[in-house]
Formats: C-alpha cells, structure tokens, sequence
C-alpha cells in the first residue's frame, strides 16, 4: 500500500489556489511568514479621493448686515408717519408694520414695545444734533457765533422739519407718559442745557456777556428754538415766523448788539 501525498506536489491537477482564492496569484508574505491578501499595483498606484466639499467663498457678511439695517430703517419711518399721523397713544404695532412692509414679529426682533420704539426716534433724529454744543466754539470765533450757528441748524434741521414733530409729540403726550419724557430729558434737555450753560459761563469769562445769572438759567437762551418748533405747528398758516430773524433780535438783548462799521 503507497503513501498517496497531497498538496503542491499533486501531479495533473489544477494549480493550487492561493489564499485570496484566485488561481495562479501568489500571496504575499507578511512578517513571520504571515499570509496577507495580494494588493494590486493598479489599485494602490491611485491616490485616494478626497470626501470632503470643496470650501465655497463666503459670502460677503455685509449683505444681511444693510438688509437688516434697512429693515430696521424702514421700521423706524413707519413709526414716526404713524406717530405724526395718530399721536403716541392711538398708534399700533400692526399699523407700523403694515407700513414698513414687514411682518409684525419682525418690529419685535428690533423692539421690545411701541415705548422703545419713540425712543430710537429721539436718539436718532435729535442726540447727534445736541452733541454739536458741546463743541467749543472755533478759535477765533465768538460765542455767539456759535450759539447763533446752532440756533441755525436747529431751526432748519429741527422746527422746520418732521423732527419738529417728535418734540412737539413729547410736548403734548409726555404728561401722559412721563417714562417717555424722562427718557428726553435725559438723552437731549439735560446735554443741551449743560452745552448751553458752558457756552454762556465762557462768554462771561470772556465779557461777552454781562449778566452773569444767565448760567443759571440756560433756558432763556435756547427759549427761541421752543418757540419756533411750536409755532411751526400751531400758527405758521396765520402768520409765518422768521425764527432765525427772531433768534438774532434774541442774541442782541443778551449779548448787546452787534456794532457796525
């Protein structure tokens, strides 16, 4: 009886299969002798791709920030056309945002209430105006110079426009709703005031003015521009009123008149 041995060495029989399974491929000896699979030079010749998005160039961050910025302009048109047009009281979210184009809910993504609201208007339409006294007067320049140029843009930025209608609805609803005259006072009475009174405590210094008790009362000086804001409102139909004219005749009791050569 013949020992019958089986494995390579089989004569006549198909050739073995490696351990990939596939005839005729040898495979690969790892460490110690350790079978691996075969690895195909086509395959491993190709770089792998890359599974990650192409990065896209951002967008430029200033287009949402104009768009809300519009948005919020818009807002704030609308609620002083309807602040004019209905006074403080009778004025609804729901009209403002009828006439701004927006939804409601969008008014309440820039304000808290109708409240805050006349608020921005204040300090957007009449803060940046009042900061202009604090400025000292140019050199070589007079004080009166400089109070007669701010009565100036006040008459023409202010009692002739629609900003004129702001003060004149806080002087008629803020009885009513005196957070809103508080708010005011604070934002704009107060820092024109003490604009003012540093203006005339430096005419004083200067001999500009005689009447030093005028730095007690820094509201007759400025009483002309009132004047003129209600005035505008009340009585421009029945008998217009020159209130740069009027401001001038007003400087000339305080400071003396002007002397002509």
């Amino acid at each position: 009886m013949s020992n019958t041995r089986t494995g390579s060495g089989t004569s006549g029989g198909a050739p073995p299969k490696s351990a990939s399974g596939r005839r005729g491929e040898k495979p690969a000896i790892g460490r110690q002798g350790e079978k691996v699979a075969p690895v195909k030079a086509s395959r491993a010749s190709k770089a792998p791709k890359s599974t990650l998005p192409k990065a896209r160039p951002p967008k430029p961050p200033s287009n949402r920030a104009e768009r809300t910025a519009e948005r919020r302009e818009a807002i704030i048109e609308a609620a002083l056309d309807e602040f004019i047009a209905r006074g403080f009281t009778a004025t609804r979210l729901d009209d403002v945002a009828k006439r701004a184009g927006v939804a409601k809910g969008t008014i309440y993504l820039h304000f808290k209430d109708k409240e805050s609201m006349f608020e921005e208007l204040i300090r957007t339409a009449l803060v940046p105006l009042i900061g202009r006294l604090h400025a000292p007067p140019p050199i070589g320049g007079s004080v009166r110079d400089a109070v007669e140029a701010f009565a100036r843009t006040f008459i023409q930025e202010v009692a002739s426009t629609r900003r004129g209608d702001i003060v004149r609805l806080i002087v008629a609803e803020g009885p009513r709703f005196p957070s809103i005259a508080d708010f005011y006072y604070r934002e704009v009475v107060s820092r024109g005031l003490a604009g003012m009174r540093a203006l005339i405590e430096l005419a004083v210094s200067r001999g500009e003015i005689q009447q030093k008790n005028l730095a007690r009362f820094p509201q007759i000086l400025v009483a002309p521009a009132i004047i003129a804001v209600i005035w505008q409102s009340l009585f421009s139909r029945h008998a217009p009123l020159d209130a740069i004219e009027m401001f001038r005749v007003h400087l000339d009791l305080i400071f003396g008149e002007r002397r002509t050569t």
